[in-house]
């Protein structure tokens, strides 16, 4: 059950301020203790926008990461940039991020970084709010690396990045993280065409480590590279399998399809809590709190308000901050007009 009925939250990722754009692109004119600063600087601001529209449960924006999951390559060793396929002009699309070179047995000493995430957030954030860190799972992490020839196809690198994926999860439960949200959109973007089975055996035995220890959700979604998606946009496909996932809450797109598959939350509330995206971050539309209200209403015949949150569709780093806090904003206020009603 939820914390509160109507559980208000996001999925990870905030937008940058101006000045993070600006300040990362010039990184050679700043010492250390000046990036560290900054780091922490973003990081305020983002609790602070998430703080002041009234979230039960936030995150650090992801201001560290420049991407809520190419950024881990950074940490993992055995991966050489390749920019041999990327496309520099046209409209936005996928191809234009490129993909990367397995070289070396992939390897993450030093860890992912999120455990430090956690520890600031969990620093800077104010007493008593309710806090979440996320990470990618690894079959989405897997997804802008080439195989080579240490790894046969993206299952191997999968499962290559599993233990790494897996271990961080650990450590975090370890040190009493509240909740986990696994971010795997590749499951969700290719439910209609992979194995279904094989993707929940995955998910299974990454978040092994804090099953019963920590509160585990999943986020999915049909993908938001500069606002576009790029998976089929269907939850049908991940049922029935997606119900034997171990975890506690579900977080799924709804927004994008138009509550064209509502009904089918009925399933997954069934056997989890279902997180549902009721702010479209695909557009530049703000909802008005009566907007989010209606939506939620759709909702309430298939997940009951104690099972339900709400949040965006997918992360907001491709949206404007002064959007994103807008849209926040009212969905917080068409929680609480529906939560009055019930």
């Amino acid at each position: 059950m939820q914390p509160v009925p109507i559980k208000t939250t996001v999925v990870g990722s905030m937008p940058f301020p101006g000045w993070l754009e600006f300040s990362s692109q010039h990184l050679g004119q700043f010492g250390p203790a000046d990036i560290n600063e900054m780091i922490e600087d973003a990081v305020v601001a983002s609790v602070h926008d998430q703080v002041a529209a009234g979230l039960d449960v936030i995150t650090d924006g992801e201001q560290t990461r420049f991407d809520f999951n190419l950024s881990f390559y950074g940490y993992i060793n055995g991966i050489q940039n390749n920019e041999t396929e990327l496309r520099r002009f046209g409209p936005p699309a996928h191809d234009q991020r490129g993909k990367h070179n397995i070289i070396e047995p992939l390897t993450a000493p030093n860890g992912l970084g999120v455990v430090e995430e956690y520890l600031r957030l969990k620093r800077l954030a104010p007493e008593g709010q309710g806090i979440k860190v996320s990470i990618p799972g690894p079959y989405t992490l897997s997804g802008r690396l080439l195989p080579g020839r240490l790894y046969k196809d993206r299952w191997e690198v999968t499962e290559a990045l599993l233990p790494l994926v897996s271990k961080e999860i650990a450590t975090l439960v370890e040190l009493g993280v509240p909740e986990i949200c696994v971010d795997e959109p590749s499951m969700s973007c290719y439910a209609y065409r992979e194995d279904t089975k094989r993707f929940v055996d995955i998910f299974n035995r990454t978040v092994a480590p804090g099953v019963g220890k920590t509160r585990l959700s999943m986020h999915l979604c049909f993908g938001n590279y500069k606002g576009r998606s790029v998976g089929k946009k269907t939850i049908a496909p991940m049922l029935p399998d997606f119900l034997d996932m171990t975890v506690d809450e579900l977080h799924s797109e709804m927004t994008i399809l138009n509550f064209s598959e509502v009904n089918l939350l009925e399933r997954f509330a069934e056997k989890f809590d279902v997180a549902v995206g009721v702010i479209d971050v695909k557009s530049y539309y703000i909802e008005t709190p009566e907007d989010v209200a209606e939506r939620i209403r759709k909702c309430l015949p298939y997940v009951p308000a104690e099972k339900l949150a709400v949040a965006p569709d997918c992360g907001l780093s491709q949206t404007a901050r002064w959007a994103a806090k807008q849209k926040l904003t009212n969905m917080v206020a068409g929680a609480k007009i529906v939560r009055g009603e019930i």
